[in-house]
């Protein structure tokens, strides 16, 4: 079995505490030129490639600017910076709950994501971190929605991280959500809800069809109150994309300020921080792959629909 090689190093520094893309040109890939295949492989305009080129942005893997006119060669790397969009801000703190030479933990607000993605780059949970931390090499060990508030492991050594993400791959972190939704007392809880869940590319909503479970998720109610509501805690066993969303949808009781269950709502414009997702990622419990210590951090925040679904409702 041959072992894959590892990166290389950037040669480039980051830029608001997001990596420079790298570029591999494959065999038989498109372009006779370094400059025509980043213009095909880009879908950009050809005057944005031939810009980055003339300012000498384009680099290899040692650092110097690459002519456009190179011709192309299977396995060359090429490393420059996205021209980046304006994000609006993400009104609120990143709190660090724990932090050593090995991890930080922290508790994520609503709206934030985790990683750099889509339309979300700087405004991210790691960017954010990296900048704040002044720790490059600072790294996720697993996600969480966007939209869900609560615990997320970052690793401080790039050589660690694949440690640490072994342990979410092989379930070995006990993670504990905590949701608010209508309260059904016709609905017997507790009880593991099993399906199978899929995720197409391009579709924004998970769905459950007939097959073999892979998804598993524990649902406790915690308490109920006379308006209606419910908070409830969610245990899952396995990892799917939306899965606990998907699970209380089922039930009949869906989170509150879901977007996309039951129904996909229209989109929300930039900056609209109104009326979050219900979710809250409140525990995570493991043991350290690196140290050996045992691990269990809480999240402090409280769900706003619960404390005050006035406030909640109305958007403050």
């Amino acid at each position: 079995m041959r072992r894959r090689r590892p990166t290389p190093p950037p040669p480039l520094p980051q830029r608001d505490g997001v990596d420079p893309v790298r570029v591999r040109l494959p065999a038989g890939g498109p372009g006779a030129t370094v400059r025509d295949h980043l213009v095909q492989r880009l879908s950009a305009a050809a005057g944005a490639v031939d810009g980055m080129f003339a300012a000498g942005l384009v680099v290899g893997a040692d650092g110097r600017p690459v002519p456009p006119d190179t011709p192309y060669a299977p396995g060359l790397c090429l490393w420059f910076h996205r021209e980046l969009p304006e994000e609006v801000p993400v009104p609120f703190p990143l709190e660090v709950v724990h932090r050593d030479e090995h991890i930080v933990v922290v508790d994520k607000p609503h709206f934030l994501a985790t990683t750099p993605r889509g339309s979300h780059v700087t405004q991210t949970a790691l960017a954010r971190l990296r900048r704040e931390l002044g720790v490059p090499g600072l790294g996720a060990a697993h996600r969480l929605d966007r939209l869900t508030a609560g615990l997320v492991l970052f690793t401080v050594r790039p050589e660690e991280r694949g440690a640490y993400q072994t342990l979410f791959r092989d379930r070995l972190v006990r993670k504990e959500y905590e949701a608010v939704a209508p309260y059904d007392p016709a609905l017997e809880l507790p009880r593991t809800v099993r399906s199978r869940i899929v995720k197409e590319r391009g579709v924004l909503t998970a769905r459950e069809v007939e097959g073999e479970p892979n998804a598993l998720t524990r649902v406790e109610l915690a308490e109920h109150r006379a308006d209606g509501l419910g908070r409830y805690r969610l245990v899952p066993g396995t990892g799917q994309t939306h899965q606990l969303r998907v699970h209380m949808n089922a039930l009949g009781v869906p989170i509150l300020g879901d977007p996309l269950y039951p129904e996909v709502t229209g989109p929300v414009p930039a900056g609209h921080f109104r009326r979050p997702l219900q979710l809250l990622a409140r525990t995570l419990e493991f043991t350290d792959p690196v140290t050996g210590v045992a691990h269990r951090f809480s999240s402090g925040r409280t769900l706003a629909a619960w404390t005050s679904y006035a406030d909640w409702a109305a958007g403050q």
